[in-house]
C-alpha cells in the first residue's frame, strides 16, 4: 500500500477566536464530512469544518488508524488512517477552513442565515448546516471492573489501537464479538498472543472476518475463551499480570495478559445538537433519503447520525449521502441559478 505525502492542513489555531461567512457549516470532519467539502467544492460551494477532535478524521483517526477498511470502493483493503490522508488530498483544491478542538455549542437562525458558535467563542455564519457528527461524541462503553482507572492510565487497559506495534510480542487478552473485536485479533496474531473473550460462539462480525477468526483459532493462531465474560483484572500498580473471566454457571480462567482490549462499542451522546429542535429517533437524525433534509429546512445530516429506512452504517452510504446533500444544497445558496450538472470526468477539480 501506498503512503501518500501529507497534506498542508488549514487548520485555525486552538487559541485564537474566529468569525467565518460561508455557504455551508460542516459540524463533524469524519470522512463522511471531509468527503462532503469535496461534494461542495465541485458545486462551488464554500464549506467550513468544524469538529471537537484536534485532527481530521474522526473515529478513523482518532480510534483506530491503523484498522484496515475493506468496504472503500477500488480499495481491497485500505488503513483507516491512509483513508483519512487520502481525503485530504481531494479536498486540498478547495482550501475549505477547519475549526478543530471546537465543539459548536449553539446554533441559531434559519435557512439562509445560521449562526453557529462554538466552545471557544467562534462565529460562523452560515446559509446552510450540514451535520455529519458520525455518533455524536462518543467514548468507549467500559467495562464495570474493580481498579480499572489504574490499568487505563498505564495502557494497560486501551480502547483502541493507535500503534499496531506498540503491541509486538505482548500477550493481549481482546474481549468482545463485534468487528472491532475479530479484526484486530486478526490484525495482532501475527505479533502477539492473543486471547479472544465472548459470551457465546457466535460474533456478530461480518461472516467473512468471522470465519478468519474460526480459521485461526483451529491453527492455534488465537486462543478462544466461549463462553466466558470479563470478571475481574490483577495486578499491581497498573502493571496488569492476568485477566479473570467467568461463566454464567460461575466456571472461572485465569488468562496471562499484559495488555486488555475491551471492545464493547462506544456510547453516544449527540451533547448540543439535542437541544436544537431536530427530530430524532433512537438518538439519530431523521432524514429525508432524498435530500438529506432534516425536520428543520436548512440542515442536513449526513453518515452515522442520520436515520431514514433502510440506512446502512457505512463510510460509503455516507459520501453517497454527502453528494446527495450538496445537491439538495446549491438551490438553497444559489436560488437563480440552474446547476447543470456534469460528472467530475468532464468538469475535472480545480486546479487538476
Amino acid at each position: 500500500m501506498t503512503k501518500l505525502d501529507p497534506i498542508p492542513r488549514r487548520v485555525y489555531a486552538p487559541h485564537m477566536t474566529q468569525s467565518i461567512d460561508t455557504d455551508v457549516a460542516i459540524v463533524g470532519a469524519g470522512p463522511v464530512g471531509m468527503f462532503a467539502v469535496f461534494e461542495l467544492g465541485m458545486l462551488k460551494l464554500r464549506a467550513v469544518l468544524v469538529d471537537a477532535l484536534d485532527e481530521t478524521g474522526g473515529q478513523c483517526a482518532a480510534l483506530y488508524p491503523e484498522k484496515p477498511i475493506y468496504d472503500i470502493p477500488a480499495h481491497p483493503a485500505i488503513e483507516a488512517g491512509e483513508l483519512i490522508a487520502q481525503l485530504e488530498r481531494q479536498i486540498a483544491p478547495f482550501h475549505a477552513p477547519r475549526l478543530m478542538g471546537r465543539r459548536v455549542t449553539g446554533l441559531e437562525g434559519a435557512q439562509g442565515g445560521f449562526t453557529l458558535t462554538t466552545d471557544r467563542d467562534d462565529t460562523i455564519r452560515a446559509k446552510t448546516v450540514i451535520i455529519a457528527a458520525g455518533a455524536g461524541a462518543f467514548g468507549p462503553n467500559r467495562p464495570p471492573l474493580d481498579g480499572l482507572p489504574a490499568f487505563e492510565a498505564t495502557g494497560a487497559v486501551q480502547y483502541y489501537v493507535r500503534r499496531r506495534e506498540d503491541l509486538r510480542g505482548k500477550r493481549v487478552v481482546i474481549a468482545g464479538g463485534g468487528d472491532s473485536a475479530v479484526d484486530w485479533a486478526l490484525a495482532l496474531k501475527d505479533i502477539a498472543k492473543v486471547s479472544v473473550i465472548h459470551r457465546r460462539p457466535k460474533f456478530r462480525a461480518a461472516p467473512e472476518t468471522a470465519a478468519k477468526l474460526d480459521a485461526a483459532a483451529s491453527r492455534g493462531e488465537i486462543e478462544m475463551v466461549i463462553p466466558y465474560q470479563l470478571h475481574a483484572l490483577h495486578g499491581d500498580a497498573g502493571k496488569l499480570t492476568h485477566v479473570e473471566a467467568v461463566t454464567l454457571q460461575g466456571e472461572t480462567r485465569q488468562i496471562p495478559a499484559d495488555v486488555l482490549l475491551p471492545f464493547f462499542g462506544l456510547s453516544m451522546d449527540l451533547g448540543p445538537i439535542a437541544a436544537w429542535g431536530l427530530a430524532l429517533e433512537r438518538s439519530h437524525l431523521k432524514i429525508d433519503p432524498a435530500t438529506c433534509a432534516t425536520s428543520t429546512p436548512g440542515i442536513f445530516a449526513i453518515g452515522d447520525i442520520a436515520h431514514y429506512p433502510g440506512k446502512l452504517k457505512l463510510i460509503l452510504q455516507g459520501f453517497s449521502e454527502a453528494a446527495v446533500a450538496a445537491h439538495a444544497i446549491h438551490p438553497i445558496v444559489h436560488p437563480d441559478q440552474a446547476l447543470h450538472f456534469e460528472y467530475s470526468t468532464t468538469k475535472g477539480v480545480p486546479g487538476g
